[in-house]
């Protein structure tokens, strides 16, 4: 079936680099290299039809319909959970990607507001969308509780992991990583410090093993977030009692990735997740890595990372301390991530989510 040029959201295509907007970018690149022809639709700057000036949801709503208009795209596809525009634009296919439920199923870690966009927003989109793609089986089962009548529409398309061998440290880069003096067999977390990333149980797991007399260096890379200022209160108090924590803030994809090349132990005991990419990155990567045993985790990790529950600190702590002092046990983790990461391609999504544009313009 001939698709033609693809109507693709690249809201987020300018600005700085969040799960979507990755997501957004490596599954244009894979697109296109399977010799989809993209038409890029509100980026700030970039693409066929930048926004400019203009607010993201400003624009969805008031011009994105006009543009669409003048397209000859058949489909376009909307990547933010949520942005498709409220009316159908004749003529036009709409898929929608939902990555996660979040602002509904973890109230407390976004603001009134949002949840209320997410929530109203997100059930209209629901009811225009030809085809729903989630990227995980779990965000697909969050969905369908909620909205069940989308139940045929929906697919699950996982998210690939192979962008990060791509990135590699230029010069200036290297230079700024000497700089960090990283200490010998630091634990790493890297992702943003928000509430539902669960920092604080990494946190309680460095104060037991300092209880027990193990001293363990703590590097967080990741972008402060919603919640995250009684993460970071916390962090100055315990490096101020001398606890070895480093917080680097938000860091490029290339020292973001080489961090987690050089850390033991990669820890990510979030609350909730629609998919979890850091994890998976850094089992690419080679790293050992120990995750929560909830959300989305358990189907991208499998059974190659240690698994806590969310609230057991002592678990994450035992764990810490047994991969520290086996380097064995860690490499046998590390072989496990990278078998089980090797499976999440950019290439199988873009074929799959190519299925779903096929399948959302046979039902126009």
């Amino acid at each position: 079936m001939s698709i033609g040029p693809i109507a693709f959201d690249a809201s987020l295509w300018d600005e700085p680099t969040t799960g979507i907007g990755l997501y957004t970018r490596c599954l244009a690149s894979a697109l296109e290299e399977q010799g989809a022809s993209l038409e890029r639709f509100g980026a700030r700057l970039s693409g066929e039809h930048p926004r400019g000036h203009m607010g993201r949801t400003g624009y969805t709503l008031a011009r994105l319909p006009r543009d669409l208009r003048g397209s000859e795209a058949r489909l376009f596809h909307a990547l933010g959970n949520f942005n498709l525009p409220l009316t159908r634009v004749p003529g036009k296919a709409y898929v929608l990607t939902v990555h996660d439920l979040i602002p509904l199923t973890m109230r407390e870690t976004v603001s009134t507001a949002f949840r209320w966009q997410f929530r109203l927003w997100l059930t209209r989109s629901l009811m225009i969308a030809d085809r729903v793609v989630c990227v995980s089986a779990h965000t697909r089962d969050e969905l369908l509780a909620r909205f069940p009548e989308v139940a045929d529409r929906t697919v699950v398309v996982h998210n690939g992991v192979d962008h990060v061998d791509a990135e590699r440290l230029d010069a200036t880069g290297e230079t700024f990583v000497r700089t960090l003096a990283l200490p010998k067999d630091f634990v790493l977390y890297a992702g943003s410090l928000d509430v539902r990333k669960n920092v604080g149980l990494v946190l309680d797991a460095m104060e037991r093993l300092r209880a027990r007399g193990r001293s363990v260096p703590l590097v967080l890379s990741g972008q402060s977030w919603f919640g995250s200022g009684a993460v970071e209160t916390r962090v100055g108090r315990m490096r101020a009692e001398g606890f070895d924590i480093r917080p680097l803030g938000y860091q490029s994809a290339p020292v973001f990735y080489e961090l987690m090349r050089r850390a033991a132990l990669f820890v990510f005991p979030s609350r909730g997740e629609g998919f979890g990419l850091p994890p998976l990155e850094a089992m690419r990567l080679g790293t050992a890595t120990i995750v929560s045993n909830v959300g989305s985790l358990p189907e991208v990790c499998g059974d190659a990372a240690p698994a806590v529950g969310p609230d057991d600190a002592e678990g994450l702590a035992t764990a810490i301390d047994r991969l520290l002092r086996a380097p064995e046990e860690r490499r046998q983790w590390a072989e496990k991530g990278r078998r089980q990461a090797e499976a999440f391609t950019w290439k199988r999504a873009a074929d799959q989510t190519l299925a779903a544009y096929e399948a959302a313009l046979r039902e126009r």
